[in-house]
């Protein structure tokens, strides 16, 4: 199990919100977010945008705190990253 979440430090609507990826399959993501009480509203692509009152449970339930920037960096080596696609105006 690889699940890995960053800090607090994204802001929307008057919170902070971290991004809670898994490294092995968005399966076991899915799954974790449900124990962590994550609505799947919040899934967004190859992500859980998780509140910063969920921060704490969610390292309690066993997830790696690490920076966003690594976040990203293993994300996209497992070939689970999901960009947005550019869309022209």
């Amino acid at each position: 199990m690889a699940l890995l979440i960053d800090p607090p430090a994204w802001p929307g609507r008057g919170r902070l919100w971290s991004h809670l990826v898994s490294d092995v399959s968005h399966a076991e993501l899915h799954a974790f977010a449900r124990e962590l009480g994550a609505p799947e509203r919040a899934f967004d692509r190859d992500h859980y945008d998780v509140p910063a009152d969920l921060y704490t449970r969610a390292l309690a339930q066993g997830a790696e705190p690490v920076s966003s920037r690594e976040l990203v960096v293993r994300l996209t080596a497992a070939g689970l990253r999901r960009r947005k696609r550019y869309r022209p105006r």
